[in-house]
């Protein structure tokens, strides 16, 4: 026991000490993967979104709805008529699907609820194959009190579950760091349980900080295998929640974040994720997706 911590405090010492040395990044020689979820745009059209994205240094598109249609396989751009042409039109702009937002909860036990949130998970894979696009995010978000051992049984079950659909294709299911599933130990004991190569995480850094006030090194030293996706934002703490800012301008140990997973050579997307879908009072997506580009650049060029 006392050895297994004396290592957990050295890799959290190292990864700190990672996160406060120089970032030594030439932006004009390196492409930092950039993508923006489209939560920050929700009455955008579907043209609107990719040439802002072009025109912004984004190579990437994270798809969580499209002009308020929150079921992307009900979106007209993501029909059997409409495909090939999408498809076109993102490689035409340079642009890549990398994530695809569903809805689907893991935590439900009543088994006709279950079955209805397994079934979009299942949607939205053969979706995600169909437009070449690694990952599908599902949510964890509740995490009953009473019989927590339970809950995060019927957690690992349904992401086991939607694993193994994704067996064959070339999608891999995300779980997001989300609603009461934001501590690192239980998202570990959650990840280890699934031991699933179809299944990892997408590290929302600000849903766990604001909650459980863990350092980004801590979170990332435990659960650093499962990351393969991340959102990003920044935040000040309010009595009613988090409220969101430009990067920056919040509370967020959000560039710490972002600076341990570049220098431990994360290859993943760095995923803005602005909810103006859910904050409507936040600032506009013509704002708020134009500066990630350049508060990005800003910092690695310090």
């Amino acid at each position: 026991m006392h050895s297994n911590r004396r290592e957990f405090l050295k890799t959290t010492a190292g990864f700190l000490a990672f996160a406060t040395s120089g970032t030594a990044f030439d932006f004009k020689k390196e492409k930092l993967k950039l993508s923006f979820s489209t939560l920050g745009c929700p009455d955008w059209t579907f043209d609107k979104i990719i040439s802002f994205a072009a025109e912004n240094d984004y190579s990437g598109i994270e798809v969580r709805g499209i002009q308020r249609e929150m079921d992307l396989t009900r979106c007209k751009e993501f029909g059997p008529e409409n495909l090939a042409t999408t498809l076109r039109l993102m490689k035409d702009k340079g642009l890549k699907f990398v994530d695809l937002g569903s809805s689907a909860e893991m935590h439900h036990s009543d088994p006709a609820e279950r079955q209805k949130q397994l079934d979009e998970a299942r949607r939205f894979i053969h979706l995600a194959e169909q437009l070449r696009c690694p990952y599908v995010r599902v949510f964890p978000n509740k995490l009953a009190k009473e019989d927590r051992d339970k809950a995060i049984d019927v957690i690992v079950s349904c992401l086991k579950e939607v694993g193994n659909y994704a067996n064959g294709t070339s999608v891999t299911v995300l779980m997001e760091t989300h609603g009461e599933v934001v501590e690192s130990a239980v998202l570990k004991r959650i990840m280890d349980s699934v031991n699933h190569p179809k299944v990892g995480l997408v590290w929302d850094v600000s849903n766990m900080w604001t909650v459980t006030k863990e350092p980004p090194a801590q979170v990332y030293s435990v659960l650093k295998k499962y990351i393969r996706h991340t959102h990003i934002k920044d935040a000040t703490l309010l009595d009613k929640g988090p409220q969101y800012k430009l990067m920056g301008k919040g509370e967020v140990p959000i560039f710490e974040a972002i600076d341990i997973l570049y220098k431990d050579g994360y290859k993943g997307y760095y995923s803005f994720e602005w909810e103006k879908m859910w904050h409507p009072e936040i600032d506009e997506p013509e704002v708020a997706l134009a500066d990630y580009p350049k508060a990005m650049k800003q910092h690695f060029e310090k």
